[in-house]
Formats: structure tokens, sequence, C-alpha cells
């Protein structure tokens, strides 16, 4: 007899989660490689992805989801600093605020600490941090916490379809 409550949901592996299936056939379609990382622990923060990865945290491509007049798009930015809401707003000609949880899972199909740069139910405007290019490697999410991939400044620009920016 089990000692589980039958009302509990078991979760897949992080491999076969949906979200990473979609980010893989996103990537497949792109065709990019499909090498994603699954981590033991989640890491839900660019300092536990770094740690986890054993590289800088500037190499981590953080997904953000803001609100660019109430529309949401992603900012991929480098994990070494923080996105500039008044000056990428500026930038864009409009008003920048952070997404609430429900409008990044809308948008993007994933959740906050997993959101990958594509593998969403609908294109999101996206934006890439031009301080990522310095690094020959960048990490970015794979639609679960426990998961990333590595691609480079050009592929992530190509992926997502995104346009490079300043954000700090």
């Amino acid at each position: 007899m089990s000692n589980s409550d039958p009302n509990e949901t078991v979760q897949p592996p992080a491999s076969q989660h949906r979200n990473v299936q979609k980010v893989v056939a996103a990537l497949e379609a792109a065709g990019h490689h499909t090498d994603i990382t699954i981590l033991p622990d989640r890491v839900h923060t660019a300092a536990l992805a770094a740690a986890a990865q054993g590289v800088d945290v500037g190499a981590i491509a953080n997904s953000l989801v803001f609100t660019l007049d109430g529309e949401p798009v992603l900012i991929m930015t480098s994990g070494s600093h923080r996105v500039d809401t008044e000056m990428v707003g500026r930038e864009l000609g409009g008003r920048l605020k952070r997404a609430s949880a429900d409008v990044v899972r809308q948008a993007t199909g994933q959740p906050i600490g997993g959101v990958a740069p594509l593998g969403h139910p609908a294109p999101v405007r996206t934006f890439v941090d031009r301080k990522l290019e310095q690094y020959p490697e960048i990490w970015a999410a794979a639609g679960h916490p426990n998961t990333v991939f590595p691609t480079d400044y050009q592929q992530l620009l190509r992926l997502t379809g995104g346009q490079a920016i300043e954000v700090c």
C-alpha cells in the first residue's frame, strides 16, 4: 500500500515536460541543436543557473517578460544586470512594466523561472541585450526551471527573431 496522497499529481521528469518538448520542437524547426541540460534542482535565478553550469552569471540569458503599453514583450538580458525599464521604454517608444505571473504564463505558456526564448503558443516580440554578445556561449531556460540549453548571441537573435538593444 502506498503512502502517497491519491489526489497528488505526479509530474513527469523535466525532459518529458510538455514545455520542454515544445522548446525542443521549436529548436528542431529552427535547425538548432536540441542539447537540453536537465539540472537536478530548479534554477529560477541567473545566479543559480550560472552556479549549476559553472559559468559567469553574465552568460545566462534571462528571459524576462514585460508589458510595453499593455502588450507582452520578451527581453533576453544578461544575468549580470537588470533591465532599466524607463530607458528601454523610452527607446521602444512606450511604457515598459514588469509583467505579472499570469501575463507571463499567457504569453509564453511557461512559468517564471523557466521561460525559454522560444516554444511559446504565439510569437512574442523579443529584444536581446547586446551585452550577451561578449559571451561565446550563453545559456537560456528551456521551458522548465530545471532545464537550460546552450546557444550563442547570433543564434539567439535568429531563434527569437529578436532585435538587439541596450537594456541598462
